[in-house]
């Protein structure tokens, strides 16, 4: 009886600080978030080579952070290399009139650059997996991105581009998947969705988050873009699907890598990979759903 009743007290105590620490962590993302999304808005309502700016820290950083955690599981990839094939993309965004020429020479540059690069290397082991990541993580990060600043251009003043309105739904779209998935998940979560990738990730978490996203499509979608209800519902399964996925590629990185999480940058959110990376498939996803609408008869 007695041990029955130290078992009891033991899973409170364990119970209580679990909910000490849930509390906490959303303190700290919910100071972050009022802090990081009047940046976010400003940089989306300047584009430009504002938004160029701003993509090319995205990079630098989310760049650092790959290399860093690959380094955890023995992989040395070319950080200077990825950076450089990253920012390639991004100018070609910039620069719509040289953008197959600068697609080509990214790609030329990702056989003739970063592969020779490790021949002189003084331990050789593991260097064709460097290669693979070098070029995957300048994909991984620099192709979003680019996307990002193709669909927002250059436009500046009033009324608004429609690019400018569509890179609002993304963030805002989400915004909301994360945080309507992170409720939910916590309070409803019972079925584990990826559990040897990422234990926390729950069914209940990602039906949550899907249902927030499309009502919150369904009424943007419509009233910002004029886009019919039907594609609206789509578009917000399609980014509720992409923001999933881009969540859990970068916790099978991190789960690889051996870390908890991508980084420190952000309080309450881990590093900035941590933050972006449902942004990232999603951006993907939005940019050819924009295209498709603006290629549809109306």
């Amino acid at each position: 009886m007695e041990r029955a009743t130290e078992k009891q007290v033991q899973s409170g105590k364990r119970a209580a600080d679990s909910g000490r620490q849930w509390t906490g962590t959303l303190a700290l993302r919910v100071l972050t978030a009022v802090v990081a999304i009047p940046i976010v808005l400003l940089v989306v309502w300047l584009g430009g080579w504002v938004a160029f700016a701003a993509a090319l820290f995205v990079l630098a950083w989310g760049s650092y952070e790959l290399h860093q955690m690959m380094a955890h599981s023995g992989s040395r990839p070319l950080l200077w290399v990825s950076f450089g094939l990253g920012t390639l993309l991004l100018i070609s965004a910039m620069l719509p009139q040289w953008r197959l020429l600068l697609l080509e020479i990214s790609l030329g540059a990702a056989l003739l650059v970063a592969f020779p690069l490790l021949f002189w290397r003084e331990r050789l082991d593991g260097s064709l997996v460097d290669w693979a990541l070098t070029v995957v993580f300048a994909l991984y990060l620099g192709w979003p991105l680019s996307l990002l600043l193709l669909l927002r251009g250059s436009q500046f003043g009033w009324p608004p581009p429609r690019g400018l309105w569509w890179l609002l739904l993304l963030f805002a779209a989400v915004w909301t998947f994360d945080s309507a998935a992170f409720f939910t998940g916590h309070f409803l979560g019972r079925h584990k969705l990826a559990p040897q990738i990422s234990p926390g990730k729950t069914w209940e978490g990602v039906f949550g988050g899907l249902l927030c996203t499309v009502i919150l499509c369904l009424w943007l979608a419509g009233s910002l873009l004029q886009v019919p209800w039907y594609l609206a519902l789509i578009l917000g399964l399609a980014l509720s699907l992409a923001a999933t996925l881009g969540d859990l590629a970068e916790s099978l990185m991190k789960r690889q890598a051996q870390v908890k999480d991508s980084g420190q940058l952000m309080p309450g959110h881990g590093g900035l990979l941590d933050r972006i990376d449902s942004l990232l498939f999603a951006a993907v996803v939005l940019y050819f759903f924009s295209e498709l609408v603006l290629a549809l008869p109306h």
